[in-house]
């Protein structure tokens, strides 16, 4: 049974439809990357599946439960880490874990066994009796992700968990990520990182202007691109020469960019010897060439028509206050 379905999801706030018609499906067992930049409606179908928001169209189902008519089985079911993480600054790693346990029923005991076992996971057990106004972004997104599994949810959202982090602690977020993932939490996954998707998602979702225009594994959505092309850098030379006369024959010419020259290879990294080979006879000189393969930014743009860049617009916030009920 998949862990997520959604339908014909849609979302407006007055008259700015922010989810328009989204349909997808995530595994048992998956991690599923939803990328997209900020306004695409990523936050906006994370908050509906979780049970935050009311859907105005379409309908979901998470761990086999309806996320209207059975919200509150929804909620028993999943772990939230959303991108703003709602921590209270006053209390310490140890009580917010704590205080999660008791929301979700467990013995007081119990609750305090899981606190420190989560607390050694994420690598807080030295700072578990600090207050949370003391630790860094890395750290408060780590007891946020602690938090959320503090009920062995079998589902797992993690809204940008990474956003304004250094690249050592977006590391450590990936590993513990791969590791729940591994452990066969499903996690729902949403980025605007290339990279980030591309590392820790079994199949991506690329959702733009509220509507899924892409979704794969990482590879086949590459794939669909194009094959690799080599960037050539002369170290002299006529470089429509050089594309026309020499390139052609390996592959597609390509616009040049940067004050190279592009070709897309027909059979990928076996012919730079001989594309090097082909234009030192012709007297061409190369100074650098880089053999680069498609990448997600390349679907995106395919896709969408530009680049996936992170905005600094937020997503549209009218009306967020009407949340499903149990």
């Amino acid at each position: 049974m998949p862990a997520i379905v959604v339908q014909g999801l849609e979302r407006s706030f007055d008259e700015v439809k922010a989810v328009r018609g989204v349909d997808l499906e995530v595994d048992e067992g998956e991690i599923y990357g939803f990328l997209g930049p900020n306004g695409a409606g990523k936050t906006t179908t994370v908050r509906m599946l979780t049970t935050l928001l009311l859907p105005t169209g379409g309908r979901a189902e998470v761990a086999g439960h309806d996320v209207v008519a059975d919200a509150a089985r929804v909620r028993r079911a999943i772990g939230v880490a959303l991108q703003e993480a709602a921590l209270d600054p006053l209390m310490t790693g140890r009580e917010l874990i704590r205080l999660q346990a008791t929301l979700h029923g467990l013995p007081a005991a119990e609750g305090r066994r899981r606190a420190q076992s989560l607390l050694e996971r994420v690598d807080l057990a030295d700072a578990g009796d600090r207050r949370i106004g003391t630790y860094s972004g890395g750290m408060k997104r780590r007891v946020d992700l602690a938090a959320a599994l503090v009920h062995q949810p079998s589902v797992l959202f993690l809204d940008e968990p990474t956003t304004g982090l250094d690249p050592v602690s977006r590391k450590a977020i990936w590993e513990e990520v791969s590791a729940l993932n591994r452990e066969g939490t499903t996690v729902f996954l949403t980025t605007q990182y290339l990279e980030e998707a591309d590392q820790l998602a079994n199949r991506v979702g690329i959702i733009d202007d509220g509507r899924l225009v892409a979704e794969g594994t990482p590879a086949q959505l590459k794939s669909e691109v194009g094959k690799p092309r080599l960037e050539i850098q002369l170290a002299d030379g006529d470089v429509e020469r050089a594309a026309e006369e020499v390139c052609r024959r390996f592959g597609q010419p390509l616009p040049p960019r940067d004050g190279r020259f592009l070709v897309e290879l027909d059979q990928g990294a076996a012919q730079v010897a001989t594309v090097v080979r082909a234009l030192d006879d012709a007297g061409i000189a190369v100074e650098a060439l880089d053999l680069v393969a498609p990448t997600l930014d390349d679907v995106f743009v395919t896709r969408t028509g530009h680049r996936l860049e992170p905005a600094e617009e937020e997503e549209p916030a009218t009306g967020e206050h009407e949340v499903a009920t149990a």
